[in-house]
């Protein structure tokens, strides 16, 4: 079933600012909260909804790729979650936008949301990719190493002791208005309901310990430079349990030696002698997969632009392929022997030599907006 549009969930516009797209979520969690929906499995799947579409939008980075890409993602095979969001999850990662100091978004609304442990997630990692064109071009599997922090064998945990394993502490305010219950983090475990008990050598405070991963990543077609793509789940893990960060790589496209990427197209500049503009002849020039033979017409200018139809490269959403385009450059000699002088002088003066330009001539201006177009 295809994925319904994130603006859609939270009723607001392509436009909505991040604090109309934070009110809108607030009204549709309320709606579809669980403890008003008992047993209500359609209000269940639309409050996890709703907390998708938030996580995305709530986010400068995720909200711009999510209104460039759609659900297709570059680097997570489509849509923005690889992990099946739990309530636990959406209770930890969207606490703040309800207020009580980070505790349960809902403890203020629904009286501590049903006793749930909270559940911590752990810090994203950042590393940069060098891709060459011809990687980018085709999609390339790159395996990495990655030094994550995880969970150290022999470390036990216990209940926190403050917040009875809860991860939040209640307080209750009696009001003329009747009894107010507020939430907060609790500040002895941070939210995660646990605090260390045994900790071996070698491991710090949060029971964690660095490992160097191997990771494999799949880049898709198309990407291009400074493009960051995410692969959930492979971040640093969260001390005592709860949900691993993400691991964001950050493209950086290598520069070619001979072609010029402008968008989906590619541009080589082709340098041709005065004989063969005249005269004619076929060259081969470097393409996406190999060499390509070319002919070139006799009465070829310099400044003309050749087209390969879908010789450049896919785009990342695969609906289209870009074009290589080909310069022409008719190279003029510096220098000249006396002999090749006089062949020339001689022509200087003939009537075909004259330039010219007919109608159909294209000058700079057209040829830059074909170029462009």
């Amino acid at each position: 079933m295809a994925k319904r549009d994130f603006y859609e969930i939270l009723g607001v516009s392509k436009s909505a600012t991040a604090e109309e797209i934070k009110k809108a979520y607030r009204k549709t969690a309320i709606q579809f909260h669980p403890d008003k929906n008992q047993g209500n499995k359609e209000a269940e799947e639309k409050f996890k909804e709703a907390a998708e579409a938030y996580e995305v939008l709530s986010d400068e980075t995720k909200r711009a790729q999510y209104d460039r890409f759609g659900h297709n993602k570059p680097g997570s095979g489509g849509g923005y979650s690889s992990h099946e969001m739990n309530m636990d999850d959406i209770f930890s990662q969207f606490g703040d936008i309800f207020g009580g100091g980070g505790g349960s978004p809902f403890d203020s609304f629904f009286g501590g949301g049903g006793g749930r442990s909270r559940q911590r997630k752990g810090s994203n990692l950042r590393i940069k990719l060098k891709l060459t064109l011809e990687e980018i071009a085709n999609g390339v599997e790159k395996k990495i190493k990655v030094n994550r922090l995880i969970r150290a064998e022999g470390v036990t945990f216990k209940n926190c002791a403050t917040c009875q394993g809860t991860g939040q502490v209640r307080k209750v305010v009696n009001t003329m208005l009747g009894q107010m219950v507020s939430s907060n983090t609790c500040p002895t475990c941070n939210g995660a309901g646990q605090t260390i008990d045994k900790r071996p050598s070698g491991v710090d405070s949060s029971g964690l310990v660095s490992k160097e991963d191997l990771i494999t990543v799949k880049i898709p077609a198309g990407v291009s430079d400074g493009m960051q793509l995410s692969m959930s789940g492979k971040g640093n893990e969260a001390p005592g349990g709860g949900v691993p960060g993400d691991l964001l790589i950050l493209v950086e496209e290598t520069e070619d030696k001979e072609l010029k990427r402008d968008g989906n197209n590619l541009v080589y500049d082709l340098h041709i002698s005065f004989v063969d503009a005249a005269l004619g002849t076929s060259v081969e020039v470097p393409s996406i997969g190999g060499k390509v033979r070319i002919k070139i017409d006799a009465g070829t200018q310099s400044g003309k632009i050749l087209r390969l139809r879908g010789k450049g490269l896919k785009d990342i959403n695969g609906y289209n392929t870009g074009d290589q385009l080909i310069y022409i450059n008719v190279w003029t000699p510096k220098k000249l022997t006396a002999e090749e002088k006089n062949k020339l002088e001689s022509l200087r003066t003939a009537a075909n030599f004259q330039p010219n330009p007919d109608a159909n001539e294209k000058g700079f201006f057209e040829r830059m907006k074909e170029y462009f177009g």
